[in-house]
């Protein structure tokens, strides 16, 4: 076999170097040839790097090819003769050629290759190489031959040894079974009775044989001791477990777990130290202790690194301490004071960070089973305490909630009589109305004295301001989409109570269509707001019940394509042949989603597509989203638009109460910002997710989850204590509402009988109406149409300004504060500044009943000001005002 071996490692080593080297030989000279022809083709110095390499590296190859071949004298005269004609090769051809090159000689390039003077020597060169590298195959494969041929008798050698062997060994067998089949029958007596569960884990089996039934049963009694320190194990953990249950308290918590946890590891001293943050700094605080004579021994608190305790917080890892000196501790009894030497501090794992350490003392050493016990403690011990600190923490945040809750109470009671007191000013305001036509200088007198009344309804506004920023803008844009539609309802309902003998059939069916849009628009609105709030409060009861799938497609289309139609827009429904035509879930509510996100993907899109896909969500999206099982349908609805797009800064709030991507007056857009935080409220209530990818001006992919059930714990969502205080301001809001409403509605003065003089005075008046809301335009236009006024309307402050621009003949102008484009605030400044027309009477017209309004649109260029919804008398009366100061003698 050492032969056999010699021969292998002979063939592997020195026959397949030798294949190699001269595979190599013949690779440097292709190298050679390859780049001398390159250099002489392109004339790049780069071509003969391959060259010079190959013409360095082909003569240590060589010499280590003819070393190899010290033993064949023959095959060393062959390669003496290769080495010949390289070097021929290189001297009268590679190296003439670049030399040549170099020198630019041409005509001597050209007789060379003429001549073939190197092809020659290359191709004579390559035959023997060739024919080098075949005879040293046909010897490889003799060697082969041979080495087969003797790995074969070597096989017959050892069958008949194993043969000899096996019959030795079976005789053996025979006469030493009887020896050990006794303690063999022991041994599976035991493991028999270890699998039914019925051994006592204290026996031992005996042995007083000293041959290898002696190692089987020392290793089934090994087996023995394993088994017993994980049934003790396994009974302490059961027992610790059992006292988790119930506490609320991590004081109770700590001391329970150490007064428990001290007799099973024979420790008699013990102390937990509990995790703090501490004024930015981490931290740990004894809480619990056992058998602590002295109190005063135990220090109350550890830093990161500090002493052992810190130590073993810091490394996270057991330390375990014998031989302390004996006045480390004493641990007292009535008898008198013993000297513990044996230290095991260990820490409380949770998800990576030390949540406590823990630190026993025992007068005996502490075995392997008490580590392995703490060792499978840590991670429940750990989630213990986070669930009753998570459980206090709770606790703590809801009675804060309850103490802002009595707050918000007084804070409402304070705002009732704030409301009292702005009812007064506004009777004030009634009676110095009544007095504006007397003369002009009383006119003006009043004038002030209106001013100094409305200054103080300001000043009571100011209190009215909420703590939070996102409200404020909230109630201003609520405002304004509330106060639209009421304007031209009250208008409109005035106009058909007193004139209906004058109206004919057209108008009054034009004004009341005007007037059920309008109204429609405001129970949406307020829908909205409590469905939010009923969401918010855990008030919302879903139904779960079949939706057919197919059918959502058609209700997309039948309710979408006129829109579609009507902003030239293109709108594709598409859904995939594996969805599920029935789920169960809520239906209702569903659809209310994704009529939302369908609303908002036209409502933001000027040109381009509105598609939406539905189909089967990926099992991995699914587990990463609703962290659910695998195997339930969830349905995936992705909205995808070409719009406005959203900015990455603003992609988490605009699902949040009240916010909105522009919540600015004067934003392009319009809406209350409800909408896609009711989409997100419900679809949490369905167990589903909602997803968002958003570029600016590139368009936005809403992709909505929905599972085909309920969530198992709606309490959850309930308990939600940050959701709780979103509930309590949202009702806070509502009641500031209808405070406003109700002032706003209060505010109004008694028509003034002059109805000849006031046919007059408004006869022929040429008025410039600023506002983007068409019902508001139609209630304006037929009210003041009707008094003989011109009217021209202007949707914008961009428009309004073009008009004044072309035509400055207006007596008055009518100006809305919150339009696109341009807002009415930046058109009153460029109307007195830029076209200096500093006396044209501007009167703003406004549904913002926020503080300082009417100081914004004094300093924007405003004449007066007057708040949505509108009291047309009011109106007609500060028209009045006005128009007088315009009227010139003839």
């Amino acid at each position: 076999m050492t032969d056999l071996q010699n021969e292998v490692n002979f063939l592997s080593k020195h026959d397949i170097e030798v294949h190699d080297l001269a595979n190599k030989i013949q690779k440097n000279v292709l190298d050679m040839e390859t780049g001398m022809r390159g250099y002489v083709i392109t004339g790049d110095e780069a071509y003969l790097e391959p060259y010079n390499l190959a013409s360095r590296s082909w003569q240590d190859n060589y010499n280590k090819l003819h070393s190899l071949l010290v033993e064949n004298g023959m095959k060393q005269q062959n390669l003496e003769e290769i080495k010949s004609l390289i070097m021929k090769w290189i001297s009268s051809s590679g190296d003439y050629v670049i030399n040549q090159k170099k020198a630019n000689n041409v005509s001597g390039l050209n007789e060379h290759f003429e001549k073939n003077i190197g092809k020659n020597i290359t191709d004579q060169l390559r035959t023997q190489l060739d024919s080098f590298i075949a005879d040293q195959k046909t010897m490889t494969a003799d060697r082969v031959d041979n080495l087969n041929e003797t790995n074969k008798n070597l096989k017959i050698t050892l069958y008949t040894l194993i043969v000899f062997v096996t019959v030795i060994t079976v005789i053996t067998a025979f006469s030493s079974s009887n020896s050990i089949v006794s303690t063999i029958n022991k041994v599976v007596k035991t493991i028999k009775s270890i699998t039914d569960s019925e051994i006592d884990l204290t026996t031992r089996i005996e042995v007083k044989t000293r041959d290898e039934t002696k190692e089987l049963a020392e290793a089934m009694n090994h087996l023995l001791n394993n088994l017993e320190k994980q049934s003790w194990v396994q009974k302490s953990m059961a027992e610790i477990a059992t006292m988790y249950q119930g506490k609320t308290d991590i004081t109770e918590l700590t001391q329970s777990f150490v007064t428990k946890l001290a007799p099973l590891l024979q420790a008699s001293y013990g102390v937990i130290y509990l995790r703090r943050n501490h004024e930015g700094v981490t931290d740990y605080a004894k809480v619990a202790g056992y058998a602590i004579a002295n109190e005063a021994c135990a220090k109350t608190s550890f830093r990161l690194g500090e002493g052992l305790i810190g130590q073993v917080a810091l490394d996270k890892r057991i330390f375990l301490i014998d031989k302390l000196p004996e006045e480390h501790i004493k641990v007292t009894s009535g008898l008198g004071a013993s000297s513990p030497r044996n230290l095991l501090i260990a820490p409380i794992l949770v998800e990576g960070r030390v949540e406590a350490v823990v630190e026993f003392a025992a007068l005996q050493p502490f075995l392997s089973q008490h580590l392995t016990l703490l060792d499978q403690l840590q991670d429940k011990f750990g989630s213990a305490i986070t669930n009753v600190t998570g459980r206090m923490e709770v606790e703590r945040l809801l009675g804060e909630s309850q103490v802002l809750t009595e707050e918000l109470q007084t804070q409402s009671e304070e705002l009732q009589a704030q409301s009292e007191e702005l009812q007064m000013q506004q009777e004030q305001l009634r009676i110095t109305n009544e007095f504006l036509e007397e003369q002009k200088q009383s006119a003006e007198q009043r004038a002030l004295e209106l001013k100094k009344a409305k200054d103080e309804l300001e000043e009571y506004s100011l209190k009215l301001e909420m703590s939070s920023q996102y409200k404020s803008e909230f109630l201003a844009n609520m405002s304004h989409e509330l106060r639209t539609p009421l304007n031209s309802i009250l208008i409109l309902s005035q106009m058909i109570m007193e004139n209906t003998d004058n109206m004919d059939m057209s108008e009054v069916r034009e004004s009341a269509h005007v007037v059920y849009t309008a109204g429609g628009d405001l129970l949406r609105l307020i829908d909205d707001i409590l469905d939010l709030s009923k969401i918010e409060a855990g008030k919302i009861e879903i139904l779960t019940d079949e939706v057919n799938v197919t059918e959502i497609p058609q209700m997309m289309k039948n309710m979408f394509n006129p829109v579609a139609a009507k902003k030239n827009l293109t709108f594709e429904v598409q859904i995939d042949s594996n969805v599920p035509p029935i789920i169960l879930t809520d239906g209702q509510r569903l659809a209310q989603i994704w009529k939302n996100l369908l609303s908002n993907a036209f409502k933001f899109t000027e040109q381009g597509s509105v598609t939406v896909q539905i189909k089967l969500a990926h099992s991995e999206k699914v587990e990463e989203l609703l962290r659910d099982e695998v195997g339930i349908p969830v349905l995936e609805i992705a909205i995808t638009d070409t719009g406005i797009g959203i900015p990455p800064d603003k992609q988490q709030i605009i699902f949040d109460a009240f916010q909105q991507v522009d919540g600015t007056t004067n934003r392009q857009h319009g809406g209350t910002g409800l909408g896609l935080s009711i989409c997100r409220e419900f679809t949490n209530l369905l167990g589903g997710a909602i997803e968002l990818q958003s570029e600016p001006q590139k368009g936005s992919i809403f992709t909505l989850y929905i599972p085909s059930r309920l969530k198992s714990d709606q309490q959850e969502y309930a308990d939600n204590l940050a959701l709780a205080e979103v509930a309590v301001s949202l009702s806070e809001l509502n009641e500031e509402i209808d405070h406003i409403e109700k002032d706003a509605e209060e505010i109004s003065v008694e028509r003034i009988n002059a109805k000849s003089s006031e046919a007059q005075l408004f006869k022929g008046k040429k008025v410039l109406l600023v506002e983007d809301d068409g019902r508001n335009i139609f209630a304006l236009v037929t009210a003041l149409e009707q008094k003989g006024i011109k009217v021209q309307v202007a949707e914008n402050g961009k428009q309004a300004i073009e008009i004044l621009q072309d035509h400055a003949d207006f007596d008055l102008i009518f100006m809305d504060i919150m339009m696109p484009v341009m807002g009415g605030y930046e058109a009153m400044k460029i109307i007195r500044h830029d076209l200096q027309m500093e006396s044209l009477p501007i009167i703003a017209l406004t549904a913002k009943a926020m503080k300082g309004e009417r100081d914004k649109c004094m300093e924007a260029g405003a004449s007066d000001y007057i708040m949505k919804p509108l009291n047309i008398e009011q109106l007609f009366s500060l028209m009045r005002v006005w128009l007088t100061e315009q009227v010139k003698p003839n």
